[in-house]
């Protein structure tokens, strides 16, 4: 699967010098954590969310937004935005923002 760097560098932009930010790489592209806790990739197939088990209805309602499956498996509170659904700027920072909300409440990783 190849990288899509434009998409990575949008969430580089966009979450800026967030405290406790850092990347790693995984999943044929980029992972951010938050405080250590996964917070989203960046794919050739999109963007990674994590919204939190029972917080992503709201995001599954929209457009080019599933849940992510990982070896056949669904992973409840992770969505994945399509291409499309990363084209529409307010769904975008939604996505962020709440991801950012949910993984911020975590209990920082040691």
């Amino acid at each position: 699967m190849a990288r899509d760097h434009e998409l990575e560098q949008r969430v580089l932009d966009d979450l800026g010098p967030l405290p406790g930010l850092s990347e790693k790489a995984m999943f044929g592209g980029l992972v951010w954590l938050l405080d250590g806790h996964m917070l989203c990739a960046a794919t050739g197939e999109g963007l990674m969310v994590r919204l939190g088990r029972g917080n992503d209805a709201w995001a599954l309602q929209e457009p080019d937004i599933a849940v992510v499956v990982m070896s056949g498996k669904p992973m409840p509170g992770w969505v994945r935005a399509g291409i499309g659904a990363c084209a529409d700027e307010q769904l975008w920072r939604r996505l962020l923002d709440a991801a950012v909300t949910f993984v911020g409440a975590l209990p920082p990783k040691n």
